[in-house]
């Protein structure tokens, strides 16, 4: 069924390129970039996406196609850079991609307030839009975008109608497929005549993608983490330029090399910062040990780095969940999981498994390359073997739940090699369609340590504070038994009294006696 399908696909690909030639192409070549038709002619994706947008009817995909090409010239979307874009209209950040949504779609914020009806600077405000949306089309093909319209303090005159309806064709016509959903945010109730024109624009299939939310439903599209505060989220995030606000996915550092050993890395360290005290209190012949021993360190082979390798895993839990991928799998499935600071296991572990019959070629990306090493990050794995890649924080740096690493793979059918140039030269021919792509989170796991010696400190003022009462019970208990001394030494005195009061009384009585009857 499925073979059946991907062949009526691959012949709607075909028609519609071969149609497009005939009718649009041979009358008016200069109509058109010719990059676009050449993309067109090579990338399925794109005529698959245009197909899909018009339910596979060649006619309407053409048409389509025709309306998207001449709007792509006419814009020059092809050579739309940073510098064709006022300054002033980055600097003011009314527009720019930030974050994901909980699908793991890029968000596309539009903060309405910072936008103001004017003739003159149209033009420029749809360059922007268009220069955002080709350049994540270039690196997320086919990928789904969620539009942010945030229209918190927007007063009538950041209503421009005319501005709405052609970000609804960038996603209707210009990018077709693209559009994941459009989330509406705190719009005034003044408002709602203008938005019901705007699903008129969407159609009514498109209409389902509209989501008008307060500060209570957004949370069921976005996260708090790439939400701001206004509107009860945690992202710190606030938009400055320059640089362009851009989290692409980049190369991390340290992306080749051998897994140094933590005491190789902390002996480096020493040997740099105590380097001259050093140097000063060895004699030559111990210096040149010392160098030597350095450079037998890093030229150590690889059969022995392995080793170290494999003895390094052994302290590593390893990841139980599998995203099971078409060349790859890859453990974790979702979330890297770094201890925090306290805890001491700042590393993490990415495991990968080759499951094809050829070798494939991997490349790790991240969205913060300046605060993460990953060992190795541009390599390939033989067919049926596994890799394991060791993610750690560099100096010192803080991780967040925020960053994301893209593990990008593809098979290579007919290897020359896969040392650094043979591997530099596939990435740069492999066609986009062949790459696999897959995305993993940062998840912190917090220390036990404090709560376990808070729990400790408090078993000990615990048992402190029975002592000092038992203490204070017992000197009461003496207190209390050194008075029923005194009280038993008082009684016996008394009864002593009352004895001696008794035997002269008695003899008193008998004495009396006998003086009486004598």
């Amino acid at each position: 069924m499925a073979e059946c399908q991907a062949q009526n696909k691959a012949k709607l690909i075909s028609e519609t390129r071969r149609r497009f030639e005939v009718e649009y192409l041979t009358d008016k070549p200069d109509k058109y970039d010719p990059r676009d038709v050449e993309r067109l002619q090579q990338d399925d994706n794109w005529v698959e996406s245009y197909l899909f947008w018009r339910h596979d009817a060649v006619d309407e995909t053409l048409k389509m196609i025709d309306e998207s090409f001449q709007w792509r010239k006419e814009m020059s979307v092809n050579d739309l850079t940073e510098s064709s874009i006022p300054r002033w209209l980055l600097e003011i950040g009314g527009i720019y991609l930030h974050g994901y949504d909980k699908e793991g779609n890029k968000l596309l914020w539009i903060r309405v307030k910072y936008h103001i009806k004017d003739h003159k600077t149209i033009l420029d405000k749809k360059k922007l839009i268009a220069f955002w949306l080709e350049r994540y089309a270039k690196r997320e093909s086919g990928k789904p975008i969620t539009v942010m319209f945030d229209l918190s303090e927007t007063g009538l005159n950041s209503i421009d109608m005319d501005f709405v309806r052609f970000i609804i064709n960038c996603f209707k016509v210009y990018y077709p497929k693209y559009l994941s959903k459009i989330v509406i945010f705190d719009m005034p109730w003044i408002m709602n005549a203008a938005f019901k024109i705007v699903k008129s624009w969407l159609g009514p299939e498109a209409v389902s993608l509209l989501k008008f939310t307060s500060k209570n439903e957004v949370q069921d599209y976005v996260s708090v983490e790439y939400l701001p505060p206004h509107m009860g989220g945690t992202d710190p995030f606030k938009y400055t330029y320059p640089p362009l606000v851009d989290d692409d996915f980049q190369t991390p550092l340290c992306e080749n090399g051998p897994i140094a050993s933590e005491d190789e890395a902390s002996s480096k360290e020493d040997i740099e910062s105590d380097g001259k005290e050093t140097l000063e209190t060895v004699s030559n012949e111990e210096q040149t040990a010392l160098l030597k021993k350095i450079n037998l360190t890093e030229a150590v082979s690889k059969a022995e780095e392995n080793e170290k390798i494999d003895s390094k895993m052994k302290g590593f839990k390893k990841p139980l969940s599998v995203f099971k991928g078409p060349l790859l799998h890859i453990s974790p499935a979702e979330e890297l999981y770094f201890g925090s600071t306290e805890s001491g296991e700042k590393k993490a572990l990415i495991v990968l498994t080759n499951v094809t019959k050829n070798i494939v070629a991997f490349k790790v990306r991240t969205t913060a390359p300046e605060k993460y090493r990953v060992k190795p990050s541009n390599s390939s794995c033989d067919p049926g073997a596994s890799v394991d890649i060791i993610v750690s924080p560099h100096g010192g740096l803080t991780v967040s739940a925020q960053d994301r690493f893209l593990i990008m793979a593809a098979e290579m059918e007919q290897s020359p090699g896969t040392g650094p140039a043979e591997l530099s030269q596939f990435w740069k021919e492999v066609l986009r369609n062949k790459v696999m792509e897959h995305r993993l989170r940062c998840h912190i796991v917090e220390s036990s340590k404090p709560t376990t010696l808070t729990l400790k400190d408090s078993a000990f003022n615990m048992s402190d504070k029975t002592s000092e009462d038992m203490c204070l019970q017992l000197n009461r208990l003496l207190e209390s038994n050194k008075k029923l001394e005194d009280q038993l030494q008082r009684c016996i005195w008394f009864q002593q009294l009352l004895l001696s009061l008794t035997v002269l009384s008695l003899a008193f009585v008998i004495s009396l006696f006998c003086l009486l009857f004598n």
